[in-house]
């Protein structure tokens, strides 16, 4: 048990035939009694700045804590966010290829289907063009056939005016 400035004022020495000066006694302990009573109030602030000082730093270290936590939830974060923008990436790179495959196969296949249809009327054009040629020779055929020779001979010339003139010109029909 720690001794209190009262324990030491209070203290009573027995007193002896060639004892220690009373009065300087009482003055030593009256110095001790000071010095004691400083010592206890420092030791009380120097408790309380400890005090404050370790609520302080209990408070930075509650912030140190909460610092730490936020930067690896941060870290977290821009880890998850990166790998989250890769995968869009690569799905927006693939979904581009699709798109850019479809449309070189919708290329591919239109153009097919042009080349088939120009064959088609290459075909076509080569019929018609036969065609036009047999009409035009059978037309010919029939102009130079001796048909029409006995036509003429038999018709007289007065019959041929008139008839000409009867015959509408369809050249001026068409315009």
């Amino acid at each position: 048990m720690a001794l209190t400035p009262l324990d030491i004022h209070n203290k009573e020495f027995t007193r002896s035939f060639r004892g220690y000066d009373e009065d300087e006694v009482n003055e030593f302990l009256d110095q001790v009694i000071k010095d004691y009573e400083m010592t206890i109030r420092e030791k009380k602030d120097l408790q309380e700045k400890v005090e404050q000082l370790n609520e302080k730093l209990g408070h930075f270290t509650n912030i140190e804590s909460t610092l730490n936590n936020s930067i690896l939830i941060a870290q977290e974060t821009a880890e998850e966010l990166k790998g989250n923008a890769q995968k869009e990436s690569k799905l927006i790179i693939k979904e581009a290829e699709k798109n850019a495959d479809r449309i070189v196969n919708e290329a591919l296949t239109k153009s097919r289907r042009i080349e088939m249809d120009i064959e088609e009327l290459k075909k076509q054009a080569k019929v018609f063009r036969t065609r036009l040629k047999m009409l035009v020779e059978a037309q010919l055929d029939v102009i130079d056939a001796n048909d029409w020779e006995g036509l003429f001979e038999e018709e007289s010339d007065e019959e041929t005016e008139d008839n000409v003139s009867e015959v509408p010109d369809y050249a001026e029909s068409r315009a």
